[in-house]
């Protein structure tokens, strides 16, 4: 089931084209990720999913409904985990996940519980009545995540939900996402952390200038940029490694020496490495160590967008 369906999605401010005829469809159960530098149209979309601001052209619905037309029907399967933290210091841990889900509906016993549910699933239910400004950054942004869930909502859009906080934090935070994915939310997902992305999305979009530039799993988008596989080999004696007799070996393209250390390139497509290895165990040459090297995610992104995530 689509969860997520946008059409044609743009978005102007005056001169400025943000969001630029924008395709996009999310199934349910993803985790996807949405990447790009500063102002290349991430934030601009996600408001536009939850109905904060208008689109000039396009169609986006939710579960089906209609973020213009059906509004009300769409925002009540929405949870939202802004950039900014978004809760009330003068409320506590308690009264602030309350207040945001009765906004939803929810009531008397039914919200209690629901309330709890929240504050224990992010590890605050022993803090429920403790004031946010006795929280550190970490325990801040975690409630900002129990405001959003306590209504259980089926997507869950977070932007940047891990900025400035501790690694203890993220990583309570990125278990959390996983732990809510299993538990049936699809989730959209911003970061400027690649290895957050990496770890945690099933499918990526990568997004300049308010389009879509490339879409895919990580396999997927790492096979955009290279159609090779290079396996870096040390060895303790180089000397006896004979080039021409590498490259007879199925799918491979070219051999590199530095050193003691044999780079071996082959087609992606051709499934070799046994046979690599064969050729030194057969001709007596001992390996010292063996990696298999592919381009990352940071590498994907640069590539593409000729800029780093966090430019």
């Amino acid at each position: 089931m689509k969860v997520v369906k946008i059409e044609g999605l743009t978005k102007r401010f005056g001169d400025l084209v943000a969001v630029d005829n924008v395709k996009l469809e999310i199934e349910s159960g993803e985790i996807y990720g949405l990447l790009g530098p500063n102002g290349a149209g991430k934030s601009t979309m996600i408001n536009i999913m939850c109905g904060l601001i208008p689109m000039n052209k396009g169609s986006v619905s939710i579960l089906g409904y209609s973020i213009e037309k059906q509004n009300k029907d769409a925002k009540k399967n929405i949870g939202i985990v802004p950039q900014d933290i978004a809760i009330y210091e003068d409320l506590t841990a308690y009264e602030n996940v309350k207040f945001f889900a009765s906004l939803y509906g929810l009531r008397g016993s039914l919200l209690r519980e629901r309330v709890y549910e929240a504050l224990e699933f992010v590890g605050l239910k022993e803090n429920a009545k403790s004031f946010p400004s006795k929280f550190s950054g970490g325990m801040k942004r975690r409630l900002n995540i129990a405001c959003a869930i306590a209504h259980r909502p089926k997507l869950i859009i977070m932007d940047e939900p891990t900025v400035g906080i501790d690694p203890q934090s993220r990583n309570h935070i990125l278990q959390s996402v996983k732990k809510l994915n299993s538990m049936g939310c699809t989730v959209v997902y911003t970061s400027h952390y690649m290895e957050e992305v990496e770890e945690i999305c099933s499918r990526i979009s990568i997004i300049d200038h308010g389009k879509i530039i490339a879409e895919g799993t990580k396999e997927e988008l790492k096979s955009i940029i290279t159609d090779t596989n290079t396996v870096l080999i040390t060895v303790n004696s180089i000397s006896t490694v004979k080039e021409e007799e590498l490259k007879k070996i199925k799918g491979v393209k070219s051999v590199e020496f530095d050193e003691d250390l044999v780079k071996v390139n082959s087609i992606k497509e051709i499934n070799n490495l046994d046979k690599i290895i064969l050729y030194f165990t057969e001709n007596g040459i001992s390996i010292r160590n063996i990696e298999s090297t592919t381009p990352d995610l940071e590498t994907v992104f640069l590539t593409l967008t000729g800029r780093k995530l966090r430019d």
